[in-house]
């Protein structure tokens, strides 16, 4: 772990946080990407590939093992970002995503 300067100590415990929050509680995310206004977050689960994240529309894009596609209309941003956040996406998104918003599916 490395940190670069400190300023006082709230300043370290919020670097502290943010390292403990990418290798600790996002194991099944493998990588990430912005572009623009979409997040594209990779997946290792069971059941979920990928998710795509429109923060401009709040639409979510979920790609299943399967081959299946999904889109989510109207999901707010909290909500992604404890899907990102998550132990278990999958968990997450069975529980507080899949079937509280409105859907299609695109394949």
């Amino acid at each position: 772990m490395k940190i670069n300067a400190l300023i006082n100590n709230q300043g370290f415990f919020l670097k502290i946080y943010f390292v403990y929050y990418r290798k600790i509680k996002i194991m099944g995310i493998i990588s990430e990407q912005i572009s623009g206004d979409t997040i594209n977050v990779t997946i290792n689960s069971t059941n979920l590939k990928f998710a795509s994240y429109n923060t401009t529309n709040k639409t979510l894009m979920i790609t299943f093992n399967n081959g299946s596609i999904y889109e989510y209309y109207d999901v707010p941003w909290m909500n992604f970002t404890k899907f990102r956040a998550a132990e278990s996406q999958g968990k997450y998104f069975n529980t507080d995503i899949g079937k509280k918003y409105k859907y299609k599916k695109i394949k």
